[in-house]
C-alpha cells in the first residue's frame, strides 16, 4: 500500500506530497509549490528514490518548484494537458502511474481549471483545490467552471467513506480529513442540488 506524506509548502498555505512504496522506496512528487528543497530532503531522509513529478492541476503556486524539482532528479513529469501541455506523460481518467508495487489512479476533476485531477493512492485522495477540508476550490478564476466543479464533487462523494482527503492547501480546521467527514461537515458537498451549491459558490 502506498504512504503519502504530507509537507507544508510555503506562504499560501500550500501542501506538497510525497506518495512511496514503502516496500522499493520509490516516490513521486506531487505539487512541489514553493518548497521543492524541503520535499527533496525529506526524499533524501527517507531514502526515497523520486521516480516522477505529478500536478494537480497548472496554477502558479502548485507548479512553481517543478523546475527545481526536474533539475535535482530528471524524471517525468506528468500532468493534465488541459493545464500542462508541456508535460511528457498526461495525467487522464483512469490513468494509473506505477510507483514501485503500487499505483496512483487518476480522476479528472474539472471546475476549478479545465485540467484539475485528483490522485487515488489506495488509502488516500490527493485532491489539490478541487475538495479542501470543509471547502471547495473557486470557481470564479480564468479557465474556471462551476458546474463542473459541482458534477467534479459529486463524483468524488460517492467514493468510499473510509478514504483520507490530502488537500492542496491547509484552508480547513485539520490538514487531512476523510471523504466521510467530508460529506457530514463540508457544505459544499451537502448542498441539496446545483442551484444551491452553484449559490453557496459564487454568492
Amino acid at each position: 500500500m502506498l504512504e503519502v506524506l504530507q509537507i507544508p509548502a510555503g506562504p499560501m498555505d500550500n501542501f506538497a506530497y510525497l506518495v512511496f512504496c514503502p516496500q522499493t522506496r520509490r516516490a513521486v512528487v506531487v505539487d512541489p509549490s514553493f518548497a521543492p528543497q524541503v520535499v527533496l530532503a525529506a526524499a533524501y531522509e527517507r531514502q526515497l528514490q523520486i521516480v516522477g513529478l505529478l500536478n494537480t492541476h497548472g496554477h502558479h503556486d502548485h507548479i512553481a518548484g517543478n523546475d527545481e524539482i526536474l533539475a535535482a532528479v530528471m524524471v517525468p513529469h506528468w500532468g493534465h494537458p488541459f493545464d500542462l501541455p508541456a508535460a511528457k506523460e498526461a495525467l487522464l481518467e483512469g490513468t494509473i502511474v506505477p510507483v514501485g508495487e503500487g499505483g496512483i489512479r487518476v480522476m479528472h476533476t474539472p471546475g476549478h481549471t479545465p485540467g484539475s485531477v485528483v490522485l487515488h493512492t489506495g488509502e488516500g485522495l490527493i485532491t489539490g483545490d478541487t475538495l479542501f477540508v470543509g471547502r471547495c476550490g473557486r470557481a470564479d478564476l480564468p479557465g474556471s467552471d462551476v458546474n463542473k466543479l459541482y458534477d467534479s464533487l459529486q463524483r468524488i462523494k460517492l467514493l468510499d467513506g473510509a478514504l483520507k482527503v490530502y488537500p492542496g492547501h491547509n484552508y480547513g480546521a485539520r490538514p487531512i480529513s476523510t471523504i466521510a467527514d467530508e460529506r457530514r461537515e463540508n457544505n459544499f458537498l451537502s448542498a441539496p442540488d446545483r442551484e444551491a451549491f452553484i449559490h453557496l459558490r459564487m454568492g
